[in-house]
């Protein structure tokens, strides 16, 4: 993996700032939301997971059309779109008084689908050699955007309620839009023939390695939401943790995480071994869930699971759409990326109605023995696709060309 030129480097931290400021918003809710949300009077615990993963539906519908836009009209111009839509679900979301308003507004940030386009807009502006290297850039912001929500999500709450939080994200989202004007460079547009356009998406969709990786996401992020659908109430109901100290759990298993991803981005140069990285994530996911469902009531085995997992969660985040990349075709990789994320939001509605259900049937435990059965159906489905993923030479011999073409069938 070479070194990143100062472009790549520049793109790389720019638009890292971008997409954490907007994911702060997000991640501002997840820590206090579940616990919060059972004063408001209709609340249920169906409705709390529908309020967590709602979000994901106006994604899964969204993120295909608006990345197929950003390779015809240009990134910037479609992600901008993408977070004026949010910042006014975040206002309708602060102006509800009710659990069913929240679920509202919610739906409609989803509706600002603009993951697949930005995870395209940094895939434009560096080489494929270095693709992993950007994405690990941006998964470390991630994930210090997360830690440091978690830190200062109890605290802000207190001073404001969820609204307060829902005002935030709408304010953030603003913020990362004029950062995105003012300082993310403008990459070379490459721009897809219009009578291929169509039949390149379909044969995107059909694919069967980015099927390998799209339900690759839709486990990841099925799990994380349903993890924070329990986790919250297992702190506060188990271990009698209050929210305003969740921190003091997650900052070091935060650190360990990304002490572990930057210890491993440069294992994935070859996608080969960025497979097997894929596939060993998958079973500490595994093992870190069932540490949460039989381990919750012990804090430093919980700690030691919470590590593992977001250990496996934060590198998944890394090499999977650095693998997307790879495969897809520059000029449909807007399109690309947003078959991914629509998989990835999918999986994040699926997880909090699945963590909804299990929370009002098993309690906090179930959600995570739920969660951990969930794996046993995602490795397979990994292993199967791995020689075909790994067999493929990516600089050579693309998984889509731009008349549509699938050499994988």
């Amino acid at each position: 993996m070479s070194a990143l030129s100062p472009l790549e480097r520049r793109s790389a931290l720019t638009l890292a700032c971008v997409i954490s400021l907007r994911l702060f918003g997000l991640f501002l809710i997840m820590p206090v939301f579940s616990v919060y949300a059972k004063t408001l009077p209709d609340a249920t615990p169906l409705l709390i997971g529908l309020a967590l993963g709602v979000y994901g539906l106006g994604q899964m519908c969204l993120q295909v059309p608006l990345g197929l836009l950003s390779d015809r009209i240009g990134r910037k111009p479609a992600i901008s779109m993408g977070l004026g839509v949010f910042a006014a679900g975040g206002l309708v979301a602060a102006m509800s008084h009710t659990l069913t308003g929240i679920v509202i507004g919610r739906a409609l940030q989803g509706m600002g689908a603009v993951a697949g386009a930005g995870t395209a807009l940094a895939a434009d502006l560096t080489r494929e050699e270095n693709r992993s290297k950007v994405m690990g850039i941006i998964g470390v912001s991630i994930g210090l955007a997360f830690l440091l929500a978690l830190i200062l999500g109890p605290p802000l709450e207190a001073v404001d309620g969820l609204p307060g939080l829902f005002a935030a994200t709408s304010v953030l989202a603003l913020l990362a839009l004029a950062l995105l004007w003012l300082i993310v460079p403008t990459p070379e547009r490459v721009r897809a023939p219009a009578a291929s356009t169509f039949g390149g998406v379909l044969a995107m969709l059909r694919d069967r390695r980015m099927l390998v990786l799209n339900g690759s996401v839709f486990f990841l992020h099925l799990l994380l939401t349903a993890s924070f659908v329990g986790l919250p109430l297992l702190l506060v109901d188990t271990l009698h943790l209050p929210v305003s100290r969740h921190w003091e759990l997650y900052l070091p298993v935060m650190a360990i995480a990304a002490f572990v991803m930057g210890a491993s981005l440069h294992h994935m140069k070859e996608i080969a071994q960025s497979l097997r990285i894929v596939m060993v994530c998958i079973v500490v996911i595994g093992v870190a869930l069932l540490g949460f469902a039989l381990g919750g009531d012990h804090i430093a085995l919980l700690g030691v699971a919470a590590a593992m997992f977001f250990s496996g969660f934060n590198l998944l985040e890394a090499a999977l759409p650095s693998l997307v990349s790879r495969l897809a075709p520059a000029a449909l990789r807007g399109a690309a990326m947003g078959a991914y994320s629509t998989s990835q939001f999918m999986g994040a509605f699926v997880g909090g109605a699945v963590g909804g259900i299990a929370l009002g049937r098993l309690g906090p435990a179930g959600v995570f023995a739920c969660a951990a059965a969930l794996t046993l159906l995602w490795l397979p489905l990994v292993m199967l696709g791995a020689r075909r993923i790994a067999g493929m030479d990516a600089a050579a011999s693309p998984a889509l060309d731009c008349n549509g073409a699938d050499p994988a069938q």
